[in-house]
C-alpha cells in the first residue's frame, strides 16, 4: 500500500483553481509533479521545456520543468554532458510515476517549450536545444508522444490533466514583466555554477 506522503512529490504552490474547478499545482524551474489524482499541473515555459507524461490507461502521470545548462561539447550533440540533467528530471518524473503504478507500456508523452525567450542566451541556442533532447530522449526510450508544441518565440502557460491527458497551452504573446525571463536566467546560472563546482551528484 502506497502512503499518501509518499504518492505526490509536492510542488511548493498548491491551490484550487477556480477557473478549471480543480485542484492544482504550480511547478517552477527545476522541479516535478507526480500525481495519481484528478487534478492539474501548470507551468509556465520559456526556453525551459516540461514533459507531460501518464499512463494513459490509469491517468498516473505528472509533469516536469528543466533546461539543459551550457554545454562545453558539440552543441548538436543532444546527449553531451549538460543533458545528464535532462535524462535526470525524465528519469525522475518517470520512476516517480512507475513507482505509483503506472506502467511504461502505457506511457504517452507531450512536450512543449524549448522558446527562444532568454535575451543573450541565444548563441547557446537554449531553447533549441531543450527542445532537441526532450524529443531525441522520448523516441530513444521509445515513448509515444501524442502532442508537442516546441520552440518559437513566446513564452507559454501548459495546463496538464494527467488522469484525462488534457492539456491547454497558452502562449504569452504580451508578457507585462521579465519575471520568465529573469526566474530561468537564475535557473541556468545555478545550473552551471553546480556542473563546474562539481556539487550535484546525478548518478
Amino acid at each position: 500500500m502506497i502512503s499518501r506522503d509518499f504518492q505526490e512529490v509536492l510542488a511548493p504552490n498548491l491551490y484550487y483553481d477556480h477557473e478549471f474547478e480543480a485542484e492544482a499545482a504550480k511547478i517552477q524551474p527545476g522541479e516535478y509533479y507526480a500525481t495519481t489524482r484528478d487534478m492539474m499541473v501548470v507551468t509556465v515555459l520559456g526556453s525551459c521545456v516540461s514533459a507531460c507524461l501518464r499512463d494513459k490507461d490509469s491517468g498516473i502521470g505528472g509533469m516536469n520543468h528543466f533546461m539543459l545548462p551550457h554545454s562545453d561539447n558539440d552543441p548538436q550533440d543532444p546527449f553531451s554532458t549538460s543533458a545528464r540533467y535532462g535524462t535526470y528530471a525524465m528519469e525522475m518524473l518517470i520512476n516517480h510515476i512507475t513507482r505509483l503504478g503506472a506502467k511504461r507500456a502505457n506511457f504517452e508523452a507531450k512536450v512543449f517549450g524549448g522558446g527562444n525567450v532568454l535575451r543573450g542566451f541565444t548563441l547557446n541556442n537554449v531553447g533549441a536545444r531543450n527542445a532537441e533532447f526532450i524529443l531525441e530522449y522520448l523516441r530513444s526510450e521509445k515513448i509515444h508522444i501524442a502532442a508537442q508544441d516546441l520552440l518559437d518565440i513566446y513564452p507559454r502557460k501548459v495546463y496538464y490533466f494527467p488522469k484525462t491527458g488534457r492539456t491547454l497551452v497558452k502562449k504569452l504573446k504580451v508578457v507585462h514583466n521579465n519575471t520568465i525571463v529573469d526566474r530561468e536566467k537564475e535557473y541556468v546560472s545555478r545550473l552551471d555554477y553546480a556542473r563546474m563546482d562539481g556539487q550535484i551528484e546525478l548518478f
